[in-house]
């Protein structure tokens, strides 16, 4: 697997694109007019999309109509040297449907615990939470 990053402007703009060749803008958050998510941001939106490709996968695998899917991804950091690395993670699934909860739950633990390579590299380093919400409850 491989990226390109191609500076934009004389700041911090930049292109990435991968292998399907669609533009990605990555930039620093602190400039003035920020044009890109941040790198941190962007691992953030790499757990919450791995997952969710992970789950959608699995309950239409089991023939489950999705009415809707959410994800919110908050990261935790910590200060070490002049980094500010993640050290914790909490993602919320919120779906809508006519799910059975079990699958529901299972669906989020196979792709958090077996599936997810974007996590499941995190995890070394990086605690991740999940919770589940279906049609508006919390599920156990």
């Amino acid at each position: 697997m491989k990226v390109h990053l191609n500076r934009i402007n004389n700041d911090y703009l930049f292109e990435a694109k991968g292998a399907s060749g669609i533009p990605v803008m990555i930039d620093n958050k602190t400039g003035d007019e920020v044009k890109g998510s941040s790198p941190m941001e962007l691992l953030l939106m790499g757990v919450g999309g791995c997952s969710a490709i992970d789950i959608i996968s699995i309950l239409k695998k089991q023939k489950l109509e999705i009415d809707s899917y959410a994800v919110e991804v908050e990261g935790d950091r910590k200060e070490v040297g002049g980094a500010k690395p993640f050290k914790a993670m909490v993602v919320k699934v919120f779906l809508e449907g006519e799910i059975p909860p079990e699958k529901a739950l299972r669906a989020a633990k196979l792709s958090f615990e077996k599936y997810c390579s974007v996590s499941i590299t995190m995890q070394a380093g990086v605690d991740i939470i999940y919770q589940v919400f279906l049609n508006g409850e919390a599920l156990a």
